[in-house]
């Protein structure tokens, strides 16, 4: 697949552009922290620095065609010529051969952590480009937004298996949650890192640019699977007349297997009743597989409650081992109409009052899972804590008078477990690092695959 060539220098806010002359004299050295200072969620599941740093920061990443390219655009900018660090560039290319001469220290992907903890840091390790560790700050904080969404989609996953323990099998739970959120996303990169951060927690997904994330950047050979499934076009194409005749190709196209049916083009009431359950009824039930029904649209909680109870008139139902109803294994029922993490709960527990097992649904989401999401849902910020100046390193922080919850941590740092509980601490203090270090001046040191991202988000 054709890649754009980034140019790095340019993966930054204006305003840094200046930053190189703001540092007290004789800085040599600038430590920077990430983290989460709250939220939604009072975890935070870390993922998506290997995607950044391959993508972006690995190899020699600086070219003398990227310096001329960001002196000519940042003095049409700024109009002025003299901002840009042009000589702080030349020397990383001629010195370092192009490579970043910063190390990078994190957790590892998919490790949970409680939420105001350090995630990762950054340092330069060339006294002459101090300046280089904040300069990176804008690309590494894009780090937010698949750690959000990891976050977000562990946490609708942690919910919906709640259900299934109190009314159904726990065991189904890698497919409940579907990824429908690739024409939402705000790009197709958006879709790639996002869906590919649900991926680390289901394995049921329509979003293929999640796949070659998965693949290229993790060494996952396939992150997750599909079936085959009707949209509108291909219902309604046929003619409302013909909506019976719609149905029943789906069946004959795929006789055996899951395949998922929009059903709500005209009347998804009558099409559970009188089409599904009555004239299609006997060749659903002779299928080899199982038919997904899907409504899309109306109040989410009542419509299914309505489709379920409608379906268990039409097909057999059993009752199981927890005393909740359960449809003829030969139907079941997706909803993927606004669906987030808060209507799901709704809908889950409308079924478990009603006596249905959350074994008969399972739930898309498109921009409830990838685009319902901001840097302030888990209040990530990106800080300097330590500077070396004149050969001596000091703390730096931030401690405005307005609003206290906005003091950083400062001096350099650690993330270390007691007991059962992750702490910040301070470097020198007693405790075993769990900050790994993951790059190092153009290296990436740590090669994480997804199958190992995943089994560490379980725990």
């Amino acid at each position: 697949m054709r890649q754009e060539r980034n140019n790095i220098i340019l993966t930054t806010d204006s305003y840094k552009v200046s930053h190189h002359r703001q540092y007290p004299p004789g800085t040599t050295g600038v430590y920077s922290f990430f983290e989460s200072r709250g939220g939604i969620d009072p975890t935070t599941t870390f993922f998506g620095l290997q995607y950044i740093l391959k993508r972006y920061m690995e190899g020699a990443v600086v070219t003398a065609d990227d310096i001329e390219e960001a002196r000519e655009l940042f003095a049409a900018h700024f109009g002025d010529r003299t901002l840009f660090n042009e000589q702080g560039w030349r020397y990383i290319l001629n010195e370092h051969g192009g490579r970043l001469p910063v190390r990078v220290r994190a957790v590892p992907e998919g490790t949970t952590v409680p939420n105001h903890n350090v995630l990762m840091t950054i340092e330069n390790t060339d006294p002459r480009v101090a300046w280089l560790t904040n300069y990176l700050e804008t690309l590494l904080v894009q780090v937010w937004y698949p750690t959000t969404v990891c976050t977000q989609s562990r946490a609708m996953r942690a919910t919906i298996l709640s259900y299934l323990e109190r009314t159904g099998t726990p065991e189904s739970i890698d497919f409940k949650l579907h990824d429908f959120g690739y024409r939402g996303s705000t790009s197709v990169e958006s879709a790639g890192i996002g869906g590919a951060a649900h991926l680390v927690n289901f394995k049921g997904t329509d979003t293929v640019a999640a796949l070659v994330v998965a693949k290229r950047y993790y060494h996952e050979q396939m992150a997750g699977f599909s079936i085959p499934a009707a949209e509108h076009s291909t219902i309604t194409s046929w003619g409302r007349e013909h909506e019976t005749d719609a149905f029943r190709n789906m069946l004959t196209s795929y006789p055996t297997g899951l395949v998922a049916v929009v059903s709500d083009s005209y009347d998804i009431f009558k099409a559970v009743s009188e089409i599904w359950g009555d004239t299609l009824r006997a060749e659903v039930l002779k299928r080899e597989g199982i038919v997904v029904i899907r409504p899309d649209s109306g109040d989410p909680p009542k419509t299914v409650l309505e489709v379920l109870k409608r379906l268990g008139e039409r097909f057999d139902t059993s009752t199981n081992s927890k005393g909740y109803r359960v449809l003829d294994p030969h139907v079941r029922v997706i909803q993927g109409d606004g669906i987030d993490r808060l209507m799901v709960p709704r809908i889950l527990t409308v079924m478990e009052k009603a006596g249905w097992s959350a074994d008969n649904i399972a739930f898309g989401s498109g921009g409830g899972l990838l685009q319902k999401v901001n840097r302030d849902t888990q209040a990530f910020a990106f800080k300097c804590s330590a500077a070396e100046v004149g050969g001596t390193w000091r703390d730096v922080y931030k401690s405005p008078v307005t609003d206290p919850l906005k003091r950083s941590k400062a001096g350099r740092m650690k993330l270390i477990r007691v007991g059962d509980e992750y702490k910040t601490v301070r470097e020198r203090e007693p405790g075993a690092d769990l900050l790994e270090l993951v790059f190092e001046n153009g290296t990436l040191i740590r090669d994480q695959t997804f199958a190992d991202i995943r089994t560490r988000a379980l725990l």
